[in-house]
């Protein structure tokens, strides 16, 4: 996943407030009591969201499981004069070096976890990486958004540098939307290299999601909308989730 796609993943998104988004999840901290630190950023992709993190003065470490992805996002950092270390590894089995005021998976990381002992195994992941006391915060696509704007359509767009043709298919027995990217982008030479991405998206249900985290030992679990702090409204778009681990540990 991610290889070629890489390269027109930012252009792409190019219509995405990161910075906004940004400031959601510190708002979200925020309410968790933590206002710095240091935060691992789950599916980090190509940084988009790990610069204005921090730029707002987090102690960021990028993951995600591309190193096309991670080159791309060392690159933007590193012109930006910002020393965030990338690093390659399934957030399913983090292995930091040091314990997390909060972990997140942003931008629908949590949706390509496909089953439920996924999602389990990044939640005990992120639990075993954070200090007693830290957060764990993310966001998904939800159900409404990957049956309806996204399952069973063709999507299309065409700007002057690059062209894609975007085939979804909602699986009403697996709860999954399939996702057939072609894309075309124009060289230096005025010519287009074609780039097929194929991908799979879980719709998870809050019901499930927050079960889980409970499960794990999570408390303080929280569901807000597409904008934190808002309530999820009923064809929401988004949910961003919030969780804190216990200050006093205690058997689960």
């Amino acid at each position: 996943m991610y290889t070629s796609f890489s390269e027109v993943y930012d252009e792409l998104m190019a219509d995405v407030d990161y910075e906004g988004w940004a400031r959601d999840y510190a708002g979200m901290m925020a309410m968790y009591g933590i206002t710095s630190g240091k935060v691992c950023e789950c599916a980090c992709g190509t940084g988009s969201l790990t610069l204005p993190l921090s730029r707002l003065g987090y102690s960021l470490t990028g993951i995600d499981l591309s190193q096309d992805m991670l080159w791309i996002a060392s690159q933007k950092a590193r012109e930006a004069g910002l020393a965030i270390p990338f690093i390659r590894q399934d957030m399913r089995s983090l292995r930091l070096h040091r314990p997390m005021d909060a972990v997140l998976a942003t931008c629908d990381g949590v949706n390509y976890l496909l089953e439920d002992a996924d999602v389990m195994a990044f939640f005990s992941s992120a639990w075993q990486a954070l200090r007693p006391g830290g957060g764990l915060f993310f966001d998904v696509s939800t159900p409404c958004k990957l049956k309806t704007t996204l399952g069973d359509r063709l999507l299309c767009e065409d700007t002057e540098d690059v062209t894609y043709i975007w085939q979804n298919g909602f699986s009403e027995k697996k709860q999954m939307v399939s996702m057939h990217l072609c894309i075309f982008r124009r060289e230096e030479d005025g010519r287009y290299r074609r780039i097929d991405e194929e991908q799979r998206q879980k719709a998870h249900t809050a019901e499930t999601l927050t079960a889980l985290l409970h499960q794990t030992g999570f408390e303080q679990v929280q569901v807000f909308g597409n904008t934190p702090p808002k309530a999820p409204g009923r064809d929401e778009q988004r949910w961003h989730f919030a969780a804190r681990k216990p200050e006093v540990m205690t058997d689960v």
